[in-house]
């Protein structure tokens, strides 16, 4: 399905350095790894920081990571709008139920949906803020 651009206004985004090559990350939930420095989350429990933006092929790269605002997420499996959603253990959006999901972070709300994993959906990310699915 053709999904259009999130808008950018008010979107804000940290550049960091990231860990290793993170050119196949580009719309995966990221952690920080140490002081200035981002990698893919790796479990489901991770504190992700934001949504990497670009492609960096290389540690120490600028990682460019939206933490407030709309922006496309690569999604682990069909996601529908109104979704809340945070990292699966691959990086990737998966949908979180509140008090089911309660040792998982949510990072935001899918607005325009998709039918399949790896597809892009659209979500509004507030990284700002991160609570769990209590």
């Amino acid at each position: 399905m053709a999904i259009g651009a999130p808008q950018d206004s008010g979107a804000v985004d940290y550049t960091f350095k990231a860990a290793g090559d993170l050119s196949d990350k580009q719309y995966y939930h990221m952690k920080l790894s140490g002081d200035d420095t981002v990698t893919t989350c790796t479990a489901m429990t991770d504190l992700p920081v934001g949504v990497l933006q670009n492609k960096p092929a290389a540690a120490n790269r600028s990682a460019v990571v939206r933490v407030l605002g709309q922006s496309y997420v690569s999604s682990d499996a069909g996601l529908t709008a109104g979704n809340l959603i945070g990292t699966q253990s691959d990086g990737q959006a998966d949908a979180k139920t509140p008090g089911t999901d309660t040792t998982e972070y949510v990072t935001g709300q899918i607005i325009v949906g998709t039918g399949a994993a790896g597809d892009l959906a659209i979500a509004v990310i507030n990284c700002i803020a991160p609570h769990r699915a209590s």
